[in-house]
């Protein structure tokens, strides 16, 4: 009896020993393909890298062994520029670094135009901000405040007088910037004023529209006991520098083509 008992039973490590066979073989043919589908992908994709790799390598290989390709030629093959020189007695700061200045550098007066021949000249040279002030606004310390603000670097002017009729002013006014010109240019609004001009005048022929302006006086100016005058003005701005021209005719007469030839000729040289 004992020993039937003993012998109907099955160890509990046996059914445990068979589940667990058949289970752990199904677990490890379930875990054993997605590594293996993980390490495929790898394989690709490095395969993949050393392509491009080898490609970029290869490439640059050619192109080290093949001979430069020569550049089309200059259209000018020789640009004459200043020689250096030596400083001496004789070179300035200007001569030694020629390469390094503009035009405007230089004497401010040598932009001006020549007066015409047989004119009386009645000044030719530089004008201090102080000086222009004085002489061309009503309140020259507020006039002189605004120059300074807007970084006056220099003024030249020219004056002439022709036959005791035409009188003409030509003025450079150059700024640290064209900030600085761009504001003396356009502050002049008042033109348009009855006192002034009395029109707001029209563009400067042969000068972009934004760059330049002309008025005409709309009509004589009378005082009693003096003959009648009329005057016509132009102002324009080239970079740092502003050109400010007055005619004046003391028999009230005005030729347009006179103010605009003298602005032509100073447009040219700045």
């Amino acid at each position: 009896m004992e020993h039937a008992q003993t012998s109907s039973e099955r160890p509990a490590g046996e059914e445990t020993g068979t589940a667990a066979e058949t289970g752990t073989g199904t677990a490890a043919e379930t875990a054993v393909r997605p590594r293996a589908g993980r390490r495929t992908v790898l394989l690709i994709a490095g395969a993949a890298v050393l392509g491009v790799l080898a490609g970029t390598v290869t490439g640059y290989a050619i192109q080290y062994h093949r001979e430069p390709t020569p550049l089309p030629p200059l259209a000018q093959q020789k640009i004459d520029q200043p020689k250096p020189q030596a400083p001496n007695e004789s070179t300035s700061s200007r001569s030694i670094n020629a390469n390094r200045w503009y035009k405007t550098d230089d004497d401010l007066v040598k932009t001006l135009i020549e007066a015409p021949s047989g004119v009386e000249v009645r000044n030719r040279g530089t004008e201090s901000p102080d000086e222009f002030s004085a002489d061309f606004y009503k309140e020259p310390g507020s006039g002189l405040d605004s120059q300074l603000r807007n970084d006056i670097r220099r003024i030249a002017r020219l004056e002439w007088a022709q036959d005791d009729r035409n009188f003409v002013e030509v003025r450079l006014f150059q700024y640290k910037d064209r900030s600085g010109a761009d504001s003396y240019q356009h502050a002049h609004r008042y033109m348009s004023e009855k006192d002034h001009a009395g029109n707001a005048g029209k563009d400067l022929p042969g000068v972009p529209a934004e760059y330049g302006h002309l008025w005409v006086d709309s009509a004589q100016r009378e005082t009693e006991g003096y003959l009648p005058t009329k005057s016509a003005r132009v102002v324009a701005r080239r970079g740092d520098i502003v050109m400010d021209i007055k005619y004046m005719n003391n028999r009230g007469v005005i030729d347009e083509k006179d103010i605009v030839e003298i602005a032509k000729r100073q447009w040219e040289r700045l």
